[in-house]
């Protein structure tokens, strides 16, 4: 049985762990989480805040245990896990009546006599889909056989509107692969619920924001996810939309800082059929076909290719700016006394999430936004968004040019974070022991 001391090494990590996970690659994720001993691995499936993909890869890549814990985790929300939504919870929706003389009418047979093919599904579906899930989902509560392969035929020859696309991500349970292959081909020009499918999947656990990056096109869509407005419908979280934010800018890492390969992305952007991954080597490679320059920018594009671009805000002030700075690295009477003090230097524009990220210690409350912007109930609630993306950008950027995408490395700076007492800087600088330790030159 472990000792108390034990447990509270075990619970310290297991938090430290949960934070770093949020900018890992997938890759290190799963590395990471098989290097957890059992009483650690508990206590992050079961206590921590996890973001979507770490949560989706648990729920891939662990057994019994790890998915009960992550059940019994009040944190996670939108997962197809006990008592939560899911396909058992559509397995068990009924058709409305009056929807079935319609369905009678354009099937030319009753629609219940017989389960539905799989082509039957597909042109109900299209024509039904564009007005949200709603429908859709009364289409799939019939009988009917769905082959997946023959689905995204289906979809490829002519894309069902996202309230379809939707539904089936909802409904269906498919596999990764089969659910990026939905989304890789485009909705209709006029759907204005483009962006619902793309959230769904990420929310109910079909992808991690990485695999939807690979996958989703056409690429204006994944820039515009990157940084998605405000919407009155169903939208990222703030969790959600940093971890999406993270996922983009790791795929726009080959464009670097250079304005000329950022300006050719905002050129060829609007027009390119493709996911993002094949645009940026595209751009990069020099390949790209001269775009036919048909119609002005979207603005909301070019907003989130300036959102993604890196390059830091310039926050106001001199001498209390120097002093704002220097006061992250003094410890207050209390934590709430702290929280107080940093909100108040981030209204005043003297802060940014950037400062905060790079200059309070210790760093593992940096990298935790609620040591500086309070806790709440939920990580959705943050009154400053705009400071939590920044961090979490700056976090990504740190990370990746100090660990790059070597296991071993993150590992290292998981172990040592809990008991390290400087900056977020400072440590990696000992970890990579002033260089790096994932061979990069």
């Amino acid at each position: 049985m472990p000792t108390a001391e034990q447990d509270r090494t075990s619970r310290r990590l297991a938090w430290c762990v949960a934070h770093l996970l949020r900018h890992a690659p997938d890759h290190v994720v799963v590395d990471m989480t098989r290097r957890l001993d059992r009483p650690t691995l508990k206590y992050l499936c079961r206590d921590e805040w996890l973001a979507a993909s770490t949560v989706t890869l648990l729920l891939r890549h662990g057994n019994a245990a790890d998915r009960g814990y992550i059940a019994r985790n009040p944190r996670v929300v939108g997962r197809p896990l006990p008592g939560l939504p899911g396909p058992a919870r559509y397995a068990r929706r009924r058709t409305p009546p009056e929807l079935l003389p319609v369905l009678r009418a354009e099937l030319g047979r009753d629609p219940e006599a017989q389960p539905l093919t799989t082509a039957e599904l597909a042109g109900l579906l299209r024509r039904h889909g564009r007005r949200g899930p709603r429908v859709p989902l009364d289409i799939l509560a019939l009988p009917h056989e769905l082959d997946p392969e023959q689905l995204i035929a289906e979809h490829s020859r002519l894309p069902l509107p996202a309230g379809s696309v939707e539904a089936v991500l909802l409904v269906a349970d498919l596999p990764p692969r089969t659910a990026g292959r939905l989304l890789a081909t485009a909705a209709p020009a006029d759907d204005r619920s483009w962006h619902r499918p793309a959230v769904r999947a990420v929310r109910m656990g079909r992808l991690t924001h990485e695999e939807l990056v690979t996958h989703l096109a056409p690429a204006r869509h994944t820039l515009l996810l990157g940084h998605l407005p405000a919407r009155r419908s169903l939208r990222w979280t703030l969790p959600e939309q940093a971890g999406m934010q993270t996922a983009v800018i790791r795929d726009l890492r080959p464009l670097g800082d250079d304005p000329r390969l950022w300006a050719e992305l905002l050129r060829h952007a609007p027009g390119h059929p493709g996911p993002l991954p094949a645009l940026v080597a595209g751009i990069t490679d020099g390949t790209l076909p001269e775009p036919d320059g048909a119609g002005e920018a979207d603005p909301a594009l070019t907003r989130a290719v300036r959102h993604l671009v890196p390059t830091a805000a310039q926050p106001t002030g001199d001498v209390e700016r120097e002093l704002a700075l220097a006061s992250l690295a003094v410890p207050m009477e209390s934590v709430e006394e702290d929280i107080r003090w940093v909100r108040d230097c981030l209204d005043r524009g003297l802060l940014t999430g950037v400062d905060v990220l790079r200059h309070k210690l210790p760093a593992c409350w940096a990298l935790d936004e609620d040591h500086w912007l309070g806790d709440v109930d939920h990580p959705d609630r943050h009154d400053h968004p705009g400071a939590v993306l920044a961090a979490h950008a700056e976090a990504y950027r740190l990370l990746t040019v100090a660990l790059g995408d070597d296991p071993q490395a993150w590992w290292r700076t998981a172990r040592t974070l809990p008991d390290f007492a400087g900056t977020l800087p400072h440590l990696l600088l000992r970890v990579t022991e002033g260089g790096s330790v994932s061979g990069r030159p």
